[in-house]
């Protein structure tokens, strides 16, 4: 039996009927390199038995303590029901995109039973008309409690069950290690353990306190003499509200190697990159509908503490995050102008974060008092205190690199993948951030009253890339060219993005109107495209793919070697 730390338990406390805290992915498979050319149901369910040791979280199950009194504990339980926890559906003909988006939302929006292990799977098939994926896809989604994982580990729970062939190699798999099978504490049991460690709380939250002091005293010091400053306030923003029960989700994919090229020119990273597509789509979001403040829109960032020692099979439960603050510049109109700001604010936000230590704020709430806690939650929830505070932030961008090499899973290959966050009151947007053979991935949890047109903002996404790009790789005017012709190069550089934006297949595209089509919204194009070319938006709602390649940096550029951070 194992006892929840003060963040993993955070989660539990801030569930709510609107607001479940599970995170999830939706990873889409190619059956056609699996032997045979086909991957029955059956063998998704043997296959997912076969290593549940790999991942302990299938099998423990949550033991919430009377009142709330402390923190709750895990159960290891001998197994799990594998048709309660693994379920297969398909979607209905043409079984496009949106109709998948619509699909993953409406079951990502259920609450996980807490009677059972916190996680779910579902195998969902007829994937035929999805641009970019070959007919005969289907896709999984997992839906797993933040109580039990944290991003970074949930990837490397997804890299221990897949394989690196289609047939893969059986001695790859650590065989099982002993699992012991804990008994259901009673109540009186849990209230026990409860009154000891409330008892020695005080003596440890003292030693805690002497040694994070001399840290703490460091900070404020260096934040008196202005070597660090402290996060900028969010506005508030129709993100920032209470929630309903219903989500909304969309994913888009760029290229990797135009998000490098991107970050070289700026001199930032891979995740300013990122943040600045994000800042870009959130600003036009907001602007089109008359609502951008003029004060900056604010990320929360999660940070991973977890150890570089730790050996690459664990799989144990639990959260190792920190987080920082990141003002997004949405203040900012030019893009340029905007991913360079970024670029400075997240090393601010980073100078900050190490100042006070990472895991500083970690340690100091280990000894919130829990039943103050859960109760505060649950008013907040009852009384919608998200539309009268001010939020922390406006937004969650999470950053997990994924592998570099394909994978494959019961010899299906893995395609594609998109990350799904945590939709809650304050907060109703969120970003994840993956990536997975050359190419990265945004995917878009939101709620459906904050985000009715989610089709709409993947393309405000894809927009906001090809700002970037023409801002930072088109090519520029030289001084020996007449003026006339120096005029005409950012027009070119336009196209030239434009021309770019091939789907990821030689299918000539078709318009299928389905009955998802009533639950999607127009994709965006520029002010000046939207009232011409209508039409055309709706022939591409159903884009999944936009990789803006073709405009490379100079020959003589350095090669960037750097990963994911």
């Amino acid at each position: 039996m194992k006892q929840l730390s003060a963040v993993d338990a955070g989660f539990i406390f801030n569930e709510t009927p609107t607001a479940p805290q599970h995170i999830g992915g939706l990873g889409i498979y190619d059956p056609s390199t699996a032997p045979g050319g086909k991957v029955r149901f059956k063998q998704i369910m043997e296959n997912t038995l076969k290593r549940k040791h790999l991942a302990p979280l299938m099998r423990q199950r949550l033991a919430e303590v009377p009142f709330n009194a402390d923190f709750p504990y895990w159960i290891n339980q001998e197994s799990f029901d594998p048709e309660f926890h693994i379920r297969h559906i398909s979607l209905p003909e043409p079984g496009d995109w949106r109709q998948l988006c619509i699909q993953v939302a409406r079951i990502y929006a259920r609450p996980l039973d807490r009677n059972k292990p916190l996680w779910e799977m579902y195998v969902i098939e007829g994937l035929d008309n999805v641009e970019g994926i070959p007919k005969g896809c289907y896709a999984v989604l997992t839906k797993v409690h933040h109580a039990c994982i944290d991003g970074t580990m949930s990837s490397d729970i997804g890299a221990a069950f897949a394989d690196l062939e289609p047939v893969p190699d059986a001695s790859r798999v650590p065989p099982p290690g002993p699992w012991d099978i804990d008994k259901d504490p009673t109540d009186a049991e849990l209230l026990g353990m409860a009154n000891f460690n409330n008892l020695t709380k005080p003596l440890r939250f003292l030693e805690t306190l002497g040694a994070t002091a001399p840290k703490v005293q460091e900070a404020l010091a260096m934040l008196s003499e202005g070597k660090i400053k402290l996060p900028e306030r969010a506005p508030r923003t129709r993100f920032n509200g209470t929630v309903s029960s219903s989500r909304v989700f969309e994913g888009v994919q760029f290229d990797l190697d135009t998000i490098k090229q991107i970050k070289n020119a700026a001199g930032g990273t891979v995740n300013d990159a990122m943040l600045a597509i994000c800042s870009g789509a959130m600003r036009n979001y907001l602007l089109e509908k008359d609502e951008l403040p003029s004060q900056s829109l604010v990320s929360m960032c999660p940070i991973n503490t977890r150890s570089a020692a730790v050996d690459p099979g664990h799989t144990e439960t639990g959260n190792d995050v920190s987080s920082m603050s990141v003002a997004l510049r949405t203040d900012i109109a030019d893009p340029k102008e905007r991913m360079l700001a970024i670029c400075q604010e997240t090393r601010s936000a980073k100078e900050l974060t190490a100042a006070i230590g990472a895991k500083t704020m970690l340690e100091y709430s280990q000894y919130m008092p829990t039943s103050l806690t859960s109760l505060g939650a649950k008013l907040a929830a009852e009384q919608g205190l998200a539309n009268h505070m001010d939020p922390v932030f406006n937004t969650v961008t999470t950053n997990v690199p994924g592998p570099p090499i394909p994978l494959y899973s019961n010899g299906a290959h893995l395609v594609t993948s998109f990350g799904l966050g945590i939709a809650q009151d304050s907060c109703g947007l969120f970003h994840s951030i993956s990536s997975y053979c050359g190419q990265a991935t945004i995917g878009v949890t939101s709620c459906r009253e904050m985000m009715p047109d989610p089709a709409h903002y993947a393309d405000l996404l894809r927009e906001s890339l090809a700002e970037l790009v023409a801002v930072f790789l088109a090519p520029q005017p030289t001084a020996q060219k007449k003026t006339s012709k120096a005029k005409a190069t950012p027009k070119k550089a336009k196209e030239t993005v434009k021309k770019t934006k091939a789907p990821a297949t030689k299918a000539k595209k078709k318009t299928v109107k389905s009955e998802s089509e009533t639950h999607s919204a127009k994709p965006a194009k520029t002010k000046k495209k939207a009232a011409k070319k209508t039409t055309k938006k709706k022939e591409d709602q159903s884009s999944l793919f936009d990789n803006v390649n073709g405009v490379t940096q100079n020959e003589d550029s350095s090669p960037d070697n750097t990963e994911l951070h």
